[in-house]
């Protein structure tokens, strides 16, 4: 096999890999597992660099095996966008309720926190 043909076959690896990445991203957001989420996040950072590496990359983004597994990964990439927006959304709700029940050493002040019994 040539070198052409390994990196080739290494471009259609990587957006199979890419594909597979983003179906599992999807399945932890969904279920609210971030931290799994963010592992595999940074795993397909690291392949996307990969795949900025490989010269064959460009050439197979024009072949209809590449544009068939691109079109999977479109929807699943606008379900994450979504998915995540929502989280973040959520998240930032939840630390705005935490932050409105917390008390901290300056709200409280002792001699207003007193109950007087004569009323």
């Amino acid at each position: 096999m040539s070198d052409e043909q390994r990196a080739r076959a290494q471009a259609e690896e990587d957006f199979r890999l890419y594909l597979t990445l983003s179906e599992e991203m999807l399945k932890f957001i969904s279920r609210e597992d971030v931290e799994e989420f963010l592992d595999l996040q940074q795993q397909r950072d690291a392949l996307v660099e990969r795949m900025k590496e490989n010269p064959a990359t460009e050439a197979f983004r024009e072949e209809a095996a590449c544009r068939a597994i691109v079109a999977r990964i479109q929807p699943i990439e606008q379900q994450l966008l979504y998915k995540a927006k929502a989280w973040l959304n959520k998240s930032r709700r939840q630390t705005a309720a935490v932050k409105n029940y917390s008390v901290t050493p300056l709200d409280v002040h002792p001699a207003g926190n007193f109950i007087s019994r004569d009323s």
